[in-house]
């Protein structure tokens, strides 16, 4: 059912609250706290790769990704989240809200860096979750997008897995590094949240782990069962 909007009023913008669960802390960027511990998470050899679908970097000093971080902040397009372990205190990657309509009641997760201790895993799903979370339940949003490279296969999985639906295909989009790049887009609007949320919370359920970690049910097949 749609949903009421005749005394609709614009929400807050997210991003400027910590938020927890499942072994994980997102907390606001600061950049005098997170830069060191990031850039020897997200850079450096054996990180390049975690730049290949971003519009910029990877970036070679600490200086760089600083200012990378800072300037999308101090703007507003960004409100930058630091993933951290809550048992051991370490920075494990970043996610962003971005493309921020709160008088709309709309947001983008993106610039998803994820360093390699957290890809694939419970940690990972949690973040997104927390996110989500925070924009519909505290905040009132409407609307969560996620768009990526129509060539980056894995984003467009890890959409539909967290429970996004394909819009469609904006193309001729963004001259990037030389070439064309056409973006795919993905949604979660409100009506859809509860039963999103009902699946990662199902997932997330310690009893559906094992003791080396292993799930016992994916996500998709919750999802199903659910309906």
């Amino acid at each position: 059912m749609a949903r009421d909007l005749s005394q609709w009023t614009p929400c807050p913008v997210p991003g400027e609250a910590v938020l927890t669960g499942y072994g994980v802390r997102l907390e606001p960027f600061a950049a005098d706290r997170h830069i060191e511990p990031l850039f020897a998470t997200l850079c450096g050899p054996g990180n390049e790769s975690l730049w290949d679908w971003i519009l910029h970097g990877p970036f070679t000093t600490q200086g760089a990704l600083r200012d990378f971080f800072l300037t999308r902040n101090a703007s507003g397009e960004w409100r930058t989240m630091v993933i951290v372990d809550e048992a051991s205190g370490a920075c494990l990657g970043t996610a962003s809200y971005m493309r921020l309509r709160p008088d709309q009641g709309s947001a983008e997760i993106g610039a998803v860096l994820y360093g390699q201790a957290l890809q694939r895993t419970r940690a990972g799903t949690a973040a997104f979750h927390l996110m989500a979370t925070h924009l519909f339940d505290d905040l009132g949003y409407r609307r969560f997008e996620w768009k990526c490279n129509a060539q980056n296969a894995a984003s467009g999985r890890a959409a539909l897995r967290y429970g996004f639906s394909r819009e469609g295909r904006f193309r001729n989009d963004y001259v990037w590094r030389g070439r064309n790049r056409d973006t795919d887009w993905y949604s979660i609007i409100d009506c859809e949240w509860p039963g999103v949320k009902a699946a990662l919370d199902a997932w997330l359920d310690a009893a559906n782990f094992g003791e080396t970690g292993e799930q016992h049910e994916s996500l998709s097949a919750i999802r199903d069962r659910l309906g």
